[in-house]
């Protein structure tokens, strides 16, 4: 079959060989028509090709690196770059040598496969890096340089957005997880089971396109504006197929344009007209350069991909003085910014981008250096005082230098002050290149190994396609045990999800067919009370039926679910009577029906009754997304339409955006959201006084999120409805969170309930989590949420194992929710460490007489914290308050001098400082 292939792609053409193929491996089947169509993309016959080659701009060849490690497999690699019917040319490794050149830098060649080079040498990475800032793009598979000298690993991590992790056990299944990008859209179909290994994401816009179906979804797949990282051994024919090899290289080539088919000078050596000499070096490590990484994009928006660039290079040759240098530091960094300047087309960074990536790296600066503090004095001066420390700097009896931990503050800052010094001189491009290698520096410097010992609440979501895919205890048991070592400490287990029941219910039509014969939520308490962890029950409350979960269970797309088909009088609709929204293919019930309302309550009553949960979350808990000036309303029940006529004698469903009672229908359906988690907060706070309620809502701006979806959460926090609210304050990048999380947490509105932001796992890089985390430590929470479990990769999970993992030393510490007495004071006695570690190191300055009036005030809040913790009543709630009040009070005149100079640290200290008083109001409250 391999040698008809390839002889059928000489003599044929691509058009004869793509049906002599297709009949000849599908003879006799059943081919899908999706397959088909994708295929006929890939392999388009003349006349289809013809519209595309108005439209796409058209390279002549790609390039193929061949090795002395991958010659053996060069006849199966070979026979799959026929297969894709393109140009292509081979570069031989050996060329990129010291004093050597690197002979693809030509006009014909734009693209270049890097078929499992495990061993790269720092000029072959250097010349690599030269090539692909002036345009090239890379398409890289297998362990790339996995055996090469670490510091040779990092560069390419920067690179490529990625490294190869580990290889996988066994041969698994390619998920692919594209979503609506058109930029990865030629991946939507390439579903194939392989045997490959974990692609660690490493850069800020590095995207996972597909996952394996193994435990932790590992990535298989991660794209950037210039690489395609395939986590398999391409071209190995004991790995995948040829047929899979050939359209996964196909569709990566998709990204970056179309390619000449073939010609008679297919697999020859690429030209040379035009070349870069790799510069001679004796230092065995070679010096990384700066990652050339964007913030990451929203997922709505699809990466750049710009044609490789043909215009001849500059005459002038690389500057060889040495570059701009910061005063001599004690301790060289690992890495440092490369001397030489290459050609390049990249227009050249405007004042204003350099001003947003001065931000940018600033508050990125910001949160590093808050982390390594946190994780430096957890681990540092636990056993003595802030006010004996505060002596020992007044009587000048300690030295007041932590070496270590200053040598990585100031290799950051140095570097930072180097970026904004090029600024300064208007050498913009190169600004932006130290720019890029800052953020790279601190995403390698960040503290991801020492332990936090930080009490807050971890929640993560495990949701419903995790739970049915796991068949029993046993295999649910595997998921708790990742999540127990990660260190997650509550668990949001979806236990109604579209009207159907996680559990056999008496109250609810129908347990979920997919988990008929077992009870996972029964398992999944007692495999989380046994790992130290909370079960909280996710519910959804007023979203009654999905499309996607029809097509999982085989019912008609248009299926209200069990309980709206034994109750169809519950729906809301919209004006003219469609229960299904248009946009998320889910149908609602009416809110305002109170025979739903009483069914709902019965349902969350069951729950807290008949199963030890330690939490319900209320889930969809809102109307429909709608857009009024659209005509996209929903909400139109018969019950809702008949209470609104009693109210105010007009029909709802003949009003429109422009009447003037429109804003009292909206404040209708508002209230009806309102009043039922009243109800629910009552019924729980009534029977279940045990039990936490939380609620997962949309941060969107308040005014614009009650005209489209009638979520005034605002309100139960004042009424104090709830205990903890989950903003799912999903971003791609930690300013976007910010963003997010800022208004939220205006101390206006939050009353004592508790604040969990969510944070969205699937295709973020790793660092961007952990930063994203660091982020809400920085901030007034009590902890974060993690969307989801079937998201956590083996990467992150080692990182937060590390840190936050569970431990003898941290196996008894508080959760905020649970014990927020205990966690203030923990949180307070962290900020003394914190405090006392920055004065020893030098790094906060105060004068004598404010600093030991500073530490004597300090001592009194631990002394009054201490007392509450150990005895909650109303003297000492007072005591506290008022100990913690007047330490706030002047906590921004000792730290004015602080500010001027660390002006995010001591934000931080405020915000924590806040954190503690709102956690002592909500552990006062009477429940």
């Amino acid at each position: 079959m391999n040698n008809y292939l390839s002889k059928s792609f000489k003599r044929e053409g691509r058009k004869r060989l793509f049906y002599s193929f297709l009949f000849t491996r599908f003879s006799g089947r059943v081919i899908p028509s999706v397959f088909l169509t994708l295929i006929l993309g890939l392999f388009p016959g003349e006349a289809l090709a013809q519209r595309d080659r108005n439209t796409s701009p058209v390279q002549n060849r790609f390039g193929v690196v061949r090795s002395q490690e991958n010659v053996r497999q060069w006849s199966s690699i070979n026979q799959r770059l026929q297969q894709t019917g393109l140009d292509y040319c081979t570069v031989d490794l050996a060329e990129i040598r010291p004093g050597g050149t690197f002979n693809i830098l030509n006009s014909e060649v734009g693209v270049l496969l890097l078929p499992n080079l495990e061993t790269l040498t720092g000029a072959q990475v250097n010349a690599l890096d030269t090539w692909m800032r002036r345009g090239g793009k890379v398409i890289v598979t297998g362990p790339a340089g996995h055996l090469s000298q670490p510091q040779i690993k990092t560069q390419l991590r920067s690179l490529f957005g990625a490294y190869w992790g580990f290889p996988l056990t066994s041969p698994s299944t390619l998920q692919i997880q594209t979503g609506d990008n058109p930029n990865t859209a030629g991946f939507s179909r390439l579903s194939t089971t392989v045997h490959g290994g974990a692609i660690i994401p490493t850069g800020t816009n590095s995207q996972t396109v597909a996952t394996w179906q193994a435990q932790g979804t590992p990535p298989a797949v991660i794209i950037t504006d210039r690489s395609t990282f395939l986590g398999w051994r391409w071209g190995n024919n004991e790995v995948a197929s040829t047929e899979a090899d050939s359209l996964w290289l196909q569709a990566s080539l998709n990204r970056y344009g179309r390619f000449s088919p073939v010609t008679d000078s297919t697999g020859g050596s690429c030209g040379d007209s035009e070349t870069i000499a790799v510069q001679p070096t004796t230092d065995p490590s070679p010096r990384v350069s700066p990652p050339r990484t964007t913030p990451p994009r929203n997922s709505s928006t699809p990466p750049r991909t710009n044609p490789p660039r043909t215009n001849p290079p500059r005459t002038n040759p690389p500057r060889t003085n040495p570059p701009r240098t910061n005063p001599p530091r004690t301790n060289p960094p690992r890495t440092t910014l490369p001397s030489t300047t290459p050609p390049s087309t990249t227009p050249a960074p405007t004042p204003a981008d350099l001003r947003g990536l001065q931000q940018e790296l600033e508050r990125l600066q910001g949160r590093y250096e808050s982390a390594l503090l946190i994780a430096e004095a957890n681990n540092q001066n636990a056993g003595i005082s802030l006010n004996e420390v505060i002596e020992q700097v007044a009587e000048k009896s300690v030295q007041t230098r932590n070496n270590s931990f200053n040598a990585q503050l100031t290799e950051v800052r140095e570097q930072l002050q180097t970026f904004k010094t090029l600024i300064q001189q208007g050498d913009f491009p190169q600004a932006r290149n130290q720019g890029r290698y800052v953020r790279s520096l601190i995403w390698d410097r960040y503290p991801t190994e020492a332990r936090l010992h930080y009490p807050e609440t971890r929640g993560m979501w495990l949701d419903r396609g995790t739970i049915v895919r796991t068949r029993s205890k046993q295999e649910l048991g595997r998921i708790f045990d990742r999540l127990a070592n990660a260190g997650i400490n509550t668990v949001f287990f979806e236990t109604v999800n579209a009207s159907y029941t996680i559990y056999p219910s008496e109250v609810a039509p129908e347990q979920n067919p997919l988990v008929q014969g077992w009870d996972p939520l029964e398992a999944a308490i007692e495999l989380a009370h046994e790992r130290g962890m909370e079960l909280h029950a996710w519910t959804w409350i007023f979203a009654a039926a999905n499309q996607r979960h029809n097509q999982i269970l085989r019912q008609p797309q248009d299926y209200l679910g069990p309980v709206l088909t034994q109750h169809p009088d519950w729906v809301g609709t919209d004006a003219q009577g469609n229960p299904f929204q248009v946009n998320t293919k889910k149908a609602f019930f009416d809110p305002a029906n109170p025979e739903l309302r009483a069914y709902l309550l019965r349902l969350l009553d069951e729950i807290a009754s008949k199963y030890d949960v330690d939490g319900i979350q209320l889930d969809y808990i809102r109307y429909p997304f709608q857009d009024p000036n659209r005509g996209l309303n929903y909400g139109f029940g018969a019950a809702s339409r008949q209470a609104f006529y009693r109210l105010r004698g007009v029909d709802p469903a003949k009003l429109s955006a422009r009447d003037p009672l429109w804003s009292d229908w909206t404040q209708f359906r508002v209230q009806q959201v309102d009043s039922f988690v009243g109800e629910v907060s009552e019924l729980m706070r009534k029977k279940h006084p045990d039990i936490i309620l939380s609620a997962a809502v949309f941060p969107i701006p308040t005014q614009d999120r009650l005209g489209r979806i009638q979520q005034h959460w605002e309100e139960w926090v004042r009424r104090d409805y709830l205990d903890a609210i989950t903003p799912m304050t999903y971003a791609d990048a930690t300013d976007e969170l910010q963003q997010l999380t800022q208004p939220i947490l205006d101390e206006n509105v939050q009353g004592s309930t508790l604040f969990l932001p969510g944070i969205r796992l699937l295709g973020l890089p790793t660092m961007v989590a952990i930063d994203q985390m660091q982020y809400l430590r920085d901030s007034q929470t009590e902890g974060y949420s993690l969307f989801a479990a079937e998201n956590l990769s083996i990467n992150l999970q080692t990182i937060l194992r590390n840190t936050q993992g569970r431990s003898n030393s941290n196996s008894n510490e508080p959760i905020a929710h649970r014990q927020p007495l205990e966690t203030a004071l923990k949180r307070f006695e962290i900020l003394q460490r914190e405090w006392g570690l920055s004065l020893v190191s030098g790094q906060l300055q105060m004068d004598e007489r404010a600093m030991r009036e500073w530490g004597k005030q300090s001592k009194a809040v631990e002394i009054a914290l201490t007392t509450l913790a150990n005895s909650r009543s109303p003297e000492n709630l007072r005591r506290a308050t008022s100990a913690l009040g007047t330490f706030r009070q002047g906590f921004g005149a000792w730290m004015g001098q602080q500010a001027r100079e660390q002006p995010y640290q001591v934000q931080v200290w405020q915000n924590r400082l806040s954190g503690i008083d709102r956690l002592i109001r909500y552990g006062g409250r009477d429940r």
